[in-house]
């Protein structure tokens, strides 16, 4: 850390970009967030967790302690961390872990926190060193320390900060170090949804976006979402697309199955490179063990896509399995493919 610390205009545009990009995100779905805990669907005792952390901190008049969320993309972290900031009347500021490169980039930010304040690091385990080290003393004692000068010359600075709320979130906690997890006051896991809670969200959409939709239609959506918000928000929009184009816009049981099959999302929600992943790991492979690289390359999808994305929910399903000798298929991924299982080990193909 340098000079870099002390000049406002040093990497700006590329600041301003990332804001301005989270922001749209934001905007672009700010219809569909809710704006209070009451709205947020699921997650029920993580919201009571987080109603008495708020309320306590309102009646000390305090700012909230760090909060880090933990868990799969598109369960509602940055949603939550929005909701946070709106129940205790603070300016949220957003960015991510990979767009903070350079300790003054972090440093920037935190000079401009004022009381109370919000931050919001989004994929907070992609933090590179040199910046995680500048949160330390921010976090404890909301102190920054910079360098001033070069070789000889350098000397520290400690600039004391007013007391403001870190919240992370990430998808890989294991990745995230032992320092920098503890100095959290809370960290809180999101679960996946059910489908009862799915379908609350699907109709709440439906509302805002003014789509005609029964109970059944909802609950087929919900059904094939992977027990993700997000996906049920993005096959609610496809749905309606089909509606207001092969059917008279309403969105029924069938309406729902037709345009979901069409977008080729099953009954399960496995998409087309779900039933690749499982088509070649019980044909070609002859149902495992095989590495993750070739059955990456066989899909033709990069190794890091299939682990963080597509995996998680075929092993929640029992439909794969991880071996330390690689992947191996389970008994449902045949039923699924309609396959005969194949007779060996009954181990590989057991639930």
């Amino acid at each position: 850390m340098r000079e870099e610390f002390l000049d406002p205009n040093i990497r700006d545009a590329d600041r301003d970009l990332d804001d301005q990009s989270v922001s749209a995100v934001l905007d672009s779905e700010s219809g569909l967030r809710p704006q209070s805990l009451e709205e947020f669907v699921g997650q029920r005792e993580l919201k009571e967790h987080l109603n008495i952390v708020l309320e306590a901190a309102r009646k000390r008049e305090q700012s909230v302690d760090h909060l880090l969320f933990a868990g799969p993309p598109g369960l509602g972290k940055t949603t939550l961390a929005a909701i946070i900031a709106t129940e205790m009347n603070v300016q949220l500021h957003v960015t991510s872990g990979p767009a903070l490169e350079r300790a003054g980039d972090l440093a920037a930010i935190l000079t401009k926190l004022e009381h109370g304040d919000l931050l919001f690091i989004d994929e907070i385990h992609r933090l590179s060193r040199p910046v995680e080290e500048i949160l330390y003393p921010a976090m404890e004692d909301f102190q920054l320390d910079i360098v001033v000068g070069k070789g000889p010359a350098a000397s520290s600075i400690r600039l004391t900060m007013p007391p403001f709320t870190l919240v992370g979130a990430t998808t890989r906690t294991g990745m995230i170090t032992g320092p920098l997890r503890d100095r959290f006051g809370l960290v809180e896991r999101l679960d996946y949804y059910d489908a009862d809670e799915l379908r609350q969200i699907v109709e709440r959409a439906a509302g805002i976006f003014d789509i005609a939709i029964d109970t059944d239609g909802a609950q087929q959506i919900a059904r094939r979402s992977r027990g993700t918000p997000r996906i049920a928000n993005r096959l609610l929009r496809r749905v309606r697309d089909f509606a207001e184009v092969r059917a008279d816009g309403a969105i029924t049981a069938e309406v729902a199955s037709e345009g979901l099959a069409l977008f080729g999302v099953d009954h399960l929600g496995l998409d087309k490179v779900d039933r690749a992943i499982l088509k070649n790991l019980c044909t070609q492979f002859g149902g495992g063990p095989v590495g993750l690289s070739t059955l990456a390359i066989s899909v033709g999808e990069q190794p890091e896509t299939l682990e963080d994305v597509y995996e998680p929910f075929l092993i929640t399903q029992g439909m794969i399995a991880r071996t330390p000798r690689g992947r191996v298929a389970l008994t449902a991924s045949y039923e699924h493919l309609d396959l005969p299982a194949p007779s060996g080990e009954p181990r590989l193909f057991d639930r």
